[in-house]
């Protein structure tokens, strides 16, 4: 179910500006450090997804910039809850300067402007939601930027993986390079073993330098995340990265969802603001009032000089204000449609998330189980025959070749894991393992909750 929308909430002075700046405190309270000097990552020898995500939190200008619409949003309540200043007039009559036949004067007036009951407790519900509004869009930022993070990671993760696996490839083709050559010099062996190795060897170089190039730009992507220079040094990512806890149930993650997806909290808000805008559009039907006060001395009965006075606009254009009445409505419509529209990709974003985690879970356990042992016994089972000459070269290239392809696809599948988990926790509006205070964006659900144990 979609999130509820907040209730009216009527203006008592400063009570309901504190409301609403407590709702974007927490959202607000983001600052981003110009340039802050130093490293990152003092003492840390290696690099953790989660050290990566607080550091991109605190410096990342997106997260400073919407803090700052926030906070933008917050300050108009107390413009549209005031009234308007008081105006101050004098008149004074011209032609009486210097005159042997009258008498100068002298008006002096004052007058206050006072909106129809209920006006100004519209306009600052419509500030109330939007400064909310706002507050959620915060998270929902928060919430991306986590999960560019970690997906950064992973894929910086997967390609020093990948680096280690073509450094240790290239250690074992030397070695089939030597025997090769040592069973051609006791005329054992043929050259053509020799020029494969070398072809061999030539690709998995190839390979390195592709590896470099696509290192440099995750480094860089990681740097732009940090608010640094892209060529800024890293440490090297962390090869333990842990997987160890459960989904929760779909049913449970699509609730967990609705509650908690700070999108679908902005849009509720939003919709509270336009109805917001509704009323204050039907009240336009009402008169404001304005108070007068006036001394005037040019009147030569003292009793007239002390006056009192009110003015009322005439609500006499009807048109215009059904039209506004209409306008507003129809922008209640339309968010509401969004909601509807925004709640079902929701619940698509999540079910397709849940299925692709769980995919990449069974890949890495099949690597895990079976794969990776079965290559490396492979090229372990080619290379004792190869020495008892019972197969070819180019058999022996063959199965080191398959267990590099092998080790790739680990590691890619383990990065892919992450990064899918990263996404998850972004659908579902925050981490599933991780408490929350209750109201706060961000989801937590219990693992007893339609959670297969190991």
């Amino acid at each position: 179910m979609p999130p509820r929308q907040p209730a009216p909430t009527s203006r008592t002075g400063s009570g309901a500006q504190t409301i609403a700046s407590q709702r974007v405190e927490r959202a607000s309270a983001v600052e981003v450090p110009p340039n802050a000097a130093g490293p990152f990552f003092v003492g840390q020898t290696e690099l953790s997804a989660e050290a990566l995500v607080q550091q991109v939190l605190a410096r990342n200008p997106s997260l400073a910039e919407i803090s700052a619409a926030a906070r933008a949003a917050q300050a108009r309540y107390p413009q549209v809850t005031s009234l308007e200043d008081p105006m101050l007039g004098v008149q004074v009559a011209p032609g009486a300067f210097g005159s042997n036949t009258v008498d100068g004067g002298y008006r002096v007036e004052i007058s206050q402007k006072l909106p129809w009951p209920g006006k100004l407790d519209a306009r600052g519900q419509g500030a109330m939601a939007e400064a909310r509004a706002a507050g959620s869009d915060v998270e929902d930022m928060r919430l991306q930027l986590t999960e560019n993070a970690r997906a950064a990671f992973f894929d910086y993760y997967e390609i020093e993986r990948a680096l280690e696996v073509n450094r240790e490839g290239l250690e074992l083709l030397d070695k089939f390079h030597d025997e090769a050559e040592s069973r051609y010099e006791k005329r054992a062996g043929e050259q053509q073993e020799i020029l494969q190795a070398d072809v061999e060897i030539g690709t998995q170089r190839e390979r390195r330098l592709t590896l470099d190039r696509r290192r440099e730009v995750a480094i860089a992507r990681i740097n732009t995340l940090l608010h640094e220079s892209p060529d800024a040094p890293l440490p090297p990512p962390a090869k333990d990265v842990s997987r160890d806890s459960a989904v929760p149930d779909v049913v449970v993650l699509r609730q967990a969802a609705l509650e908690h997806r700070p999108d679908l909290h902005a849009l509720a808000s939003r919709i509270a603001a336009d109805r917001a805008a509704v009323a204050l559009a039907k009240k336009e039907f009402c008169p404001d009032v304005e108070l007068m006060a006036a001394y005037d001395s040019m009147w030569q009965e003292r009793p007239l000089r002390s006056q009192v006075g009110i003015r009322v606009n005439l609500p006499a254009q009807v048109s215009r204000r059904y039209a506004a009445i209409a306008e507003a409505q129809s922008r209640v419509a339309q968010r509401e449609a969004a909601l509807a529209r925004q709640t079902d990709q929701v619940n698509f974003q999540v079910q397709e998330a849940v299925a692709q985690v769980h995919e990449s879970e069974k890949i890495v356990a099949l690597f895990e189980s079976k794969t990776l042992r079965a290559s490396r016994e492979n090229v372990e089972a080619a290379r004792r025959s190869f020495g008892a000459g019972k197969i070819p070269f180019l058999s022996l290239i063959e199965a080191q070749r398959n267990l590099v392809m092998v080790q790739d696809r680990y590691y890619e599948a383990i990065a892919s894991l992450g990064r899918r988990r990263a996404t998850l926790e972004r659908v579902i509006g925050g981490p599933f393992d991780a408490p929350t205070h209750a109201g706060e964006p961000g989801c937590h659900v219990p693992l007893s909750a339609g959670v297969n144990h190991p």
